[in-house]
């Protein structure tokens, strides 16, 4: 039995991690959940799974949290800074890190001191500061999965593989609803648009980090820390059907690539119980319905973040901590309308032009970058909107 810390529990991994949980009681057991704001189905979840504890973020929500919950055994904790106490618990055999965005960096570096297992969903963790993340799981023997479906295809397909030399990885991209669109159309799409995927169900924000091929920039930031990769190992292409999740080439170029349905739900089980495989009932992948797979090179000069992002990585230093936060209020603006889809580019463009470059950041270091980041960033949304009206 394997008892769970799991952060954000109300949110679209989350929910999905919750699902597996529930489909082997014997298995797993929910010790933490965690929300920032979604009260009533942190109180939902507590309920049905009965965890030892639960952390709500937004401490304007603790009060209607603790009193829905007083009947019950459970204890109600509030603020970022509790996710860092209970992660360290004894009672806490595994953290699935699915907080989205910088918000989940300190949780997980407390998981790690504590040596944890870490399933890790949240991307942001390794763009900001990977390089510490990374070294201090060293240190302190802690075992980090990685959840998100590209990475733990790279994972499974190095299983066995110790002694072999990896040459590169190609990290497959969806390309989003907008592939193959030119600038022309993609001015004027909205939020509503950009947030139907083709082919995952996954939460707005990375939803739209997918539109914009964002979210495979940061994925290769991400695979750099996570298996040591220089810069020009990694490469992404797109592949419309995201029925291949990634591929390693090995040094006497053979190709290893993990395939099958786009279901999330799969990663995350693969992450909790490795090294088992364990059953399920999800959907499989049948070759009659897929007699053809697509291949395509993605186009940069149109989905322009993921060339930010690429700059990012081979600048390095407290480069990719800024491009993710310029990123993040970014998205938020567009979620709100406040921002086009377009300008979200020019926006981080410009944010990652005018906060200072360190070239070997610390742990502080990141943390005013990001805050700068998000300043500037702001300000230049609000300049856009005092432009546009």
């Amino acid at each position: 039995m394997k008892r769970l810390a799991i952060l954000g529990s109300t949110g679209s991994i989350g929910t999905q991690a919750l699902d597996v949980v529930a489909a082997h009681p014997d298995l797993f057991e929910v010790e933490i959940l965690s929300a920032h704001s979604n009260a009533a189905l942190l109180i939902e979840q507590a309920n049905k799974f009965k965890p030892n504890a639960v952390v709500v973020t937004d401490e304007m929500k603790y009060e209607s949290v603790k009193n829905a919950l007083s009947s019950l055994p459970i204890k109600v904790f509030k603020g970022s800074e509790s996710l860092t106490e209970v992660v360290q618990w004894d009672t806490v055999d595994i953290v699935l890190g699915a907080i989205v965005g910088f918000a989940g960096l300190h949780s997980i570096l407390a998981a790690i001191d504590a040596g944890k297992r870490i399933a890790l969903a949240n991307k942001e963790t390794l763009v900001v500061a990977g390089d510490i993340v990374m070294q201090r799981a060293i240190d302190k023997k802690a075992h980090i999965i990685p959840v998100d479906s590209e990475h733990s295809a790279i994972f499974q397909c190095l299983v066995g593989e110790d002694l072999n030399k990896i040459e590169k990885v190609v990290l497959t991209a969806s390309g989003g609803p907008f592939l193959g669109r030119k600038p022309n159309y993609l001015v004027n799409v909205k939020a509503s648009h950009a947030l139907q995927h083709p082919n995952w169900t996954m939460g707005a924000k990375i939803t739209i980090d997918s539109a914009t091929l964002m979210n495979k920039g940061l994925e290769m930031i991400e695979a750099k820390w996570l298996f040591g990769l220089t810069n020009e190992q990694i490469e992404v292409i797109v592949h419309p059907e995201s029925i291949v999740h990634s591929l390693v080439q090995f040094r006497d170029g053979s190709l290893k690539a993990q395939m099958g349905l786009p279901d999330m739900k799969l990663p995350i089980q693969y992450a909790l119980a490795y090294p088992q495989r364990i059953d399920n009932d999800f959907k499989r992948f049948d070759f009659k319905d897929y007699t053809k797979l697509n291949f395509e090179q993605p186009d940069h000069k149109t989905f322009r973040n993921l060339a930010l992002a690429k700059d990012a990585m081979y600048k390095g230093g407290n480069a990719p901590c800024v491009l993710n936060a310029a990123n993040e209020i970014v998205v938020h603006a567009f979620l709100q309308n406040k921002a086009g889809f377009l300008e979200m580019s020019d926006m981080i463009e410009k944010t990652m032009q005018t906060v200072a470059f360190i070239e070997k950041p610390s742990l502080e270091d990141y943390e005013a970058s990001d805050k700068e980041a998000r300043a500037i960033a702001a300000e230049l949304v609000k300049k856009g909107q005092l432009s546009i009206y």
